[in-house]
């Protein structure tokens, strides 16, 4: 059976700097990108809120849509978090049962429902 994967975006502010990244264990990433414990552009730039995230039934298909949302205009970026996440709020804390301390990857998965699949990108007639 393969992974489940998430696609997410990391941000400084609301409307700053964005990133947005794959992985098959997102609590444990983000804590990643939190403490700046991987040196690189999330951490040059203090990229440590998660504003957005989504699930996929597998890790291909999670990087499948995170390379298509790369490719995005920054304003087709900003309408996803803003069409969930309309005021930027940090959604880490939402994928523990507990507080924020606790250990990041101990098996508790998201709180948000699972998506299937990764969706084409945004026309222009679309935005």
């Amino acid at each position: 059976m393969d992974k489940a994967g998430y696609v997410y975006i990391v941000a400084s502010r609301r409307n700053g700097t964005i990133y947005i990244g794959s992985t098959s264990n997102l609590p444990k990433r983000i804590w990643e990108h939190r403490t700046g414990a991987i040196s690189g552009f999330t951490r040059k730039h203090g990229c440590k809120l998660l504003v957005w995230f989504d699930v996929f039934d597998t890790i291909q298909a999670a990087r499948h849509r995170e390379l298509q949302m790369k490719e995005w205009h920054r304003a087709w970026k900003l309408r996803v978090i803003e069409e969930r996440n309309r005021k930027w709020l940090d959604l880490y804390p939402t994928l523990f049962d507990g507080p924020e301390e606790a250990c990041p990857g101990e098996g508790r998965g998201p709180a948000l429902p699972a998506e299937t699949g990764p969706r084409p990108s945004p026309g222009h007639s679309e935005f």
